[in-house]
């Protein structure tokens, strides 16, 4: 058995790291609840958007435009989301492996995959795993900026126009609850109906100054605004990860902290029975 010393010593590294959880804990607590709220603020302008182009699909087009045309998939591309620090449970690596069982369905159709990272998780993952990782954004903080994820949008836009990928796929994890995060990979090139409520009566808009210029410059505001939702899903859910992580982690401490107590008191009972019965056989001794 451990002499109390050392026990003691374990215990107070224990509570100095219960210490830091619990304050990580509140940290990630009060992030999640302004990153759920930039959530909610940019949902709505998301379903309207989606509605527009949800009646541009289903109307009678003057213009086909090329993000709206499928092509025979020779190349794919997948656009990954992650967190650019760790502490966050299975967040990151639960979406990879979805990734990765893309990737492999992909690869038995001999079609291959190229990766774009937003966050240092993925990119790490990927490079260590050998994936062909063309691009990466890291550091775009806890508070997900357009003006920070336009070069990745420009990457992924660029290599669907000069037919360089035929499909792109946008991977992240979506928040629903503070519990609960749903990993998602949606396809994001070329565009599928985002309503998908079935056949309506062929119909289309009018167009200003013509469809050609309006539905290049909708369609891209389309895509964009697909990646931005997903960046700033994906940065509530690392702060509820986060909590919940630092929260086990806090308990889990707490349990460990018990234990030794437990043990520290059997110890130190034991220390005493012994120098008792020292004392009472040296007292016979004499």
């Amino acid at each position: 058995m451990a002499n109390t010393k050392e026990i003691r010593g374990k215990i107070s590294s224990i509570q100095s790291t219960q210490k830091i959880t619990r304050a990580m804990e509140m940290v990630a607590a009060s992030k999640m609840r302004k990153s759920q709220h930039r959530v909610l603020a940019s949902r709505p302008y998301l379903s309207r958007i989606q509605e527009v182009i949800s009646h541009l699909i289903k109307g009678k087009l003057e213009y086909t435009h090329p993000y709206l045309v499928a092509r025979d998939v020779k190349k794919v591309a997948f656009l990954v989301i992650s967190t650019d620090r760790g502490l966050c449970g299975g967040l990151n690596i639960n979406l990879f492996k979805n990734v990765f069982g893309e990737m492999r369905q992909f690869d038995q159709k001999a079609i291959p995959s190229v990766i774009c990272t937003i966050g240092k998780r993925a990119e790490t993952f990927f490079v260590h795993h050998k994936a062909d990782v063309a691009a990466s954004v890291t550091a775009i903080g806890d508070i997900p900026k357009v003006k920070d994820l336009v070069g990745i949008m420009k990457v992924v836009t660029d290599a669907f126009d000069k037919l360089e990928v035929d499909e792109v796929y946008l991977c992240y994890n979506k928040f629903v609850s503070t519990l609960v995060q749903k990993p998602q990979i949606v396809r994001l090139l070329p565009v599928v109906d985002p309503k998908n409520e079935g056949a309506r009566a062929a119909w289309d808009y009018i167009y200003e100054p013509d469809a050609a210029t309006l539905l290049d410059i909708l369609l891209h505001r389309y895509v964009e605004s697909l990646i931005y939702q997903a960046a700033v899903e994906n940065a509530a859910c690392e702060q509820a990860a986060r909590m919940m992580a630092m929260r086990n982690a806090s308990d889990n401490a707490e349990e460990l902290i018990s234990d030794l107590r437990l043990i520290y008191n059997k110890a130190r009972q034991a220390a005493i029975t012994k120098e008792l019965a020292e004392i009472v056989a040296g007292a016979a001794a004499v």
